[in-house]
This record gives C-alpha cells, structure tokens and sequence, in this order.
C-alpha cells in the first residue's frame, strides 16, 4: 500500500514537471543584440521611424510570430508601413488587437522559431502629429518632439542590447538652431554624436552597447518651429467660435490645404531624393580639405545633375584626343586608336559605354557613375565635404575670373579653353558664358572638331564654301589662333548648351529616371521617407506610456509586445 501511494506520488510529480514544461514552451523569451531606431522630421512636418531589430529566439520559447510595433498616435498611414524579416517581405501588417496605438506585424512562416535568430526591419513612412511647441528660450518659436524606442517585458527579454537611436532633422538648420533633449534613463553619454548627413540636415546619434530592451529611454530634439508646417504642431484648442458651421469649414478647409500640402511636399522630396546619389557617409564631417580632386570627382561631390557630369567627361576625352564625335544627334562618338596615355579609370569606361548600343550604353554609363561616387567617397574618407565644396567652388570662381578679365577675344578664348572643365562645375554655366562672351566673336578651341562634326580640320587645299574649318593641331603642340574659325558669344555658348541638351535626351534620357537608377546603388535608403520600427518580439509587456501634450516635451513613444 504504501509502495502504491509513492508510486502515485511520484507519477503526480512527473505530470506537474511534465505540465510545467510545456507551460515554459508557451512563454516568449529572446534577446534583442542589437536595435537600431532612425527618426526622421520630414519637409512636411511627418515623423519617419525607421526599426531594426536583431532577435535571439532562446531555446524551449514560443516562436516569435507577431510584432506589435507601437507608434506615437493613431495619426499613421497604415497603407505606408512597410516590413520584412530576414529580407523576406511580410504581407499582413494590421491594426494591433493588442497594444491601443499600433499595428500587428504577421511573421507568418517565416516566425522565429526556438533557438534560431532573426532580422526584423519595419518602416513606418508617415506619421502626422507627433511634434509639439517647445519652451527653449529663442528669438523665435521652436518645436520639440521625443520619442521612446520598443521595449518589453523584462519576463521576456535576456541579455544587453546594443541599441542606437539617431534623430534626423529637417533640411535647412546651421549647426547652432537645434537643441538636443537630455535622455531619459540612458546608459551611455548623454551628448549625442552629431554631424550634417549627405542631405543637409543635421542628425543626433546615441548608441550604447549596455542598454537593454525592458527600460523605457527617451530621446529628443527642439528646432525653430518655422522648418515644419504650422499644421502639424499640435497645439493647445484654441478658443472657438459659437459658430459650428463656420469652425466645420475652417476644418474643412485646413484638411484640404494639408492634403494639397502634404501630396506636394512628398512628390517634391521624392524627386529630390531621386537626385541625391552620394552615400551618407560622406557627409559624416571630418577635418580638412580633400585637395587633388579632378574637376569632374569635384562634380561628384557636389551631386552635379547627371547629364553636366557626362557632359564634362565628354568634354575630357576630346580634349585628351581620345575620342571624337561623328554624330551629334544621336550621339555617336569613335574612340581614337590608340588612346592617348593618361586617362582617368571612368574616362576608360565611358569610351567602353559609348561604343555600345543604346541600352547596353545606358547601363555601363550608371554603372560607370556608381564607380566614380565609390572612388570620391573613399577619398573624402575623413575629409570635410563641406570644407571640400568651398574649396573647389573658390577654384571654379578664380577660372571665370581668368576668363572674364581678359582683354583681348583671344585671350578670353584661351582662357576658357583651360578652364572649361572648372567652369562648367557652376550651376549658371550656360547664362554665364553667354554674358562672359556676350556677341564678341570666339575663337574656338583648337579641339572643338572633335565635338563639332561641322568643324573638320584641313592641312591644306581651300575650304569648300560654307565650309567651318579649323587647322589640324597635333596633340600636345600647344595651342595656335592661326586659321582657328570664331564664332558668335552666343552661338557658342548655345552650342555648348544644346550638347548637353542633347546628351541628355539622345543617351541619358530622363534624367532624374536615370539618376535613380545610380542612387538605389550608392545612396540606397530613403532617409527623407523612412520610418517606423517597433515591435513585440513575441514578447510581453512593453507598452507605450507616452502621452503628451505639453510645451517642450513633445512624445512620439514606440512601445510594443505581446
């Protein structure tokens, strides 16, 4: 009898401790390595968040299914959240069932499953409303916002997490307008790591390798109020009219005004952005100028519009002798045999791109482009883009200032000659030539031919009537005026303008299409339109807790989990 009742006991004990086990298994348990949070104030006054987050499934866990992404107000626009995990993009992205203001990201069958890890990326491209006024003492008004990366149940979580938070700001402040907000319960400096990034705009970094992802840390930052829209700071009510009907069409109308507002600013951006194809780690300022650029790598710097930049290159290899134009519409050069020593990496692989077909000449002129940006950025590695630029623009300046303050038709000519390639780095090229030359005759370059095909030189006989000729100048002997042709100021530099017209529609094509192409590969993420991570990791507790409505403590929290 006794025996029976130890037996029973002990198989009462093995039920429990069996029960237990599987009750664990239901339980969420991971670590968060690492969590990477990017905010962005965007030209119409949206928040952007951007969420990385890098899980650890612990071994005997639930698997992580949902993601809870808890967002600062219900003023997001869901059809903007876009996700994926482990590159692998995630179809159903909800209104969270779980958490007040968030959606409820679906692993599906890609969920984390026990003792394996995965990349969660979450971006949330708008979200209105989340700025607030600010009471920095200024001699104007200022607007703050603050914002609190997920975190979680610290049932849930396991381990430190190396977490950063980067607040980008809008375009247009000088480094001395913003403010940054001390952090809230941070383990690491409270001075953040603050540079321009390749836009413009000025952006604060905190990063800590000791932070965890159970505490609640704020972050936060106060700019003039005059860089976002009006509408978007929340404001306390203001007194109303007895009039319903009068408030109902203000309403109304400002919902019409920031619709029109919002639309435009985000067509504007994205074409800016299209066009913006240096990486950002080039504007991360360092010390000092980078000297010895070429004129064209000065372009780069300066993200040139794609068609002058080729133009340049154009300009290169003609003067070089390496090449000349047969055809101008459409372009159709030939590369001379053999090529002269001395030319540069991309003016070799824009010769191999313009032998090509059309299409084929498309793709090797990008890819041509991608390779350029590369090289510049690794030669500006801890330089001062900023520094650079105005280093090379006072070098563009002294070259038209060769050109303009001579005396003579010849010598002006000469002068633009050597300094064509510096010139052209100025966004008012075409009028500046036109007013530097006026109707005064130019004599043109002595390797003008080669880009003009109805320029042809002649080393002896008579010019056919009509004929523009000019006399065959061997490369390397110097320059001569002797029987060079002139032409009209502005012909010329009409001349000048239509090739670049003419490269563009006849080789480019669409120039901001084209541009694109070379910025998915050099500047691949949409900082100006980016948002949103958050996340429940599977997890409980983490909620958002901020709510605020104050001057100066303005709170757009992230809070998620299950």
């Amino acid at each position: 009898m006794r025996i029976f009742k130890v037996l029973s006991i002990l198989l009462i004990l093995l039920m429990l401790v069996g029960n237990s086990n599987v009750v664990h298994a239901q339980e969420y348990y991971f670590a968060v390595e690492t969590q990477i949070m990017d905010v962005f104030v965007n030209e119409d006054g949206s928040l952007s968040i951007e969420y990385t987050f890098d899980f650890v499934n612990q071994p005997g866990a639930h698997p992580i299914d949902i993601v809870d992404v808890g967002l600062p107000n219900n003023n997001y626009v869901l059809s903007s959240i876009t996700a994926d995990i482990n590159g692998n993009p995630v179809s159903s992205i909800k209104k969270s069932d779980y958490i007040d203001i968030g959606v409820m990201i679906d692993l599906g069958s890609n969920a984390i499953q026990p003792g394996q890890r995965g990349t969660l990326h979450v971006i949330v491209q708008t979200i209105n409303k989340s700025i607030y006024p600010s009471e920095v003492e200024a001699n104007e008004d200022y607007a703050s916002f603050e914002v609190s990366p997920t975190w979680f149940g610290s049932q849930y979580v396991t381990g430190n997490t190396n977490l950063s938070v980067t607040l980008y700001l809008p375009i247009g402040l000088t480094s001395e307008e913003p403010r940054y907000h001390t952090p809230k319960g941070w383990p690491g400096d409270s001075a953040p790591v603050s540079g321009f990034d390749n836009l413009g705009g000025i952006y604060y970094t905190w990063s800590s390798p000791n932070a965890n992802a159970y505490t609640q840390y704020t972050f936060g930052a106060s700019f003039p109020a005059r860089m976002v829209p009006e509408a978007q700071i929340v404001k306390p009510p203001a007194i109303s009219f007895d009039s319903e009907a009068l408030c109902s069409g203000l309403i109304c109308l400002g919902m019409i005004a920031f619709l029109v507002l919002t639309i435009y600013s985000a067509t504007v951006g994205a074409k800016k952005r299209k066009l913006k194809y240096l990486p950002p780690k080039i504007a991360v300022e360092g010390h000092g100028i980078k000297r010895g650029l070429t004129a064209i790598e000065a372009a780069i710097l300066m993200e040139q519009p794609m068609d002058r930049v080729l133009m340049m290159v154009l300009f290169s290899v003609l003067k070089k002798g390496a090449a000349e134009v047969v055809s101008r519409e459409p372009l159709q050069i030939k590369v001379t045999t053999p090529k002269p020593e001395g030319l540069q990496p991309y003016e070799d692989e824009f010769l191999v791109a313009m032998q090509k077909t059309k299409k084929e000449q498309r793709v090797d002129l990008q890819t041509m482009i991608i390779n350029l940006v590369n090289t510049v950025s690794k030669k500006m590695k801890g330089f001062s883009r900023k520094e650079s630029i105005a280093f090379y623009k006072d070098i563009m300046e002294k070259a038209w200032n060769q050109v303009e303050v001579a005396q003579t038709p010849e010598v002006k000519s000469e002068k633009f000659d050597e300094n064509i390639d510096w010139t052209m780095l100025d966004k008012n090229f075409d009028n500046r030539t036109k007013d530097t030359f006026g109707t005064g005759p130019v004599i043109i370059p002595t390797w003008w031919w080669r880009f003009d095909p109805g320029v042809r030189p002649v080393s002896t006989g008579t010019p056919s009537p009509g004929k523009v000729v000019a006399s065959p100048t061997p490369i390397g002997s110097g320059k001569t005026t002797v029987n060079l042709p002139s032409l009209p100021g502005a012909d010329f530099a009409a001349s000048l303008t239509n090739g670049v017209q003419s490269f563009a529609s006849g080789v480019v094509g669409n120039v901001t299409n084209f541009t694109n192409g070379i910025t998915n590969k050099t500047n691949p993420i949409p900082k100006s339109t980016s948002s949103g991570r958050s996340s429940r990791g599977g997890g409980g507790g983490g909620s958002c807790a901020c709510a605020c409505a104050c001057a100066g403590c303005a709170c757009a929290c992230a809070g998620g989990g299950r």
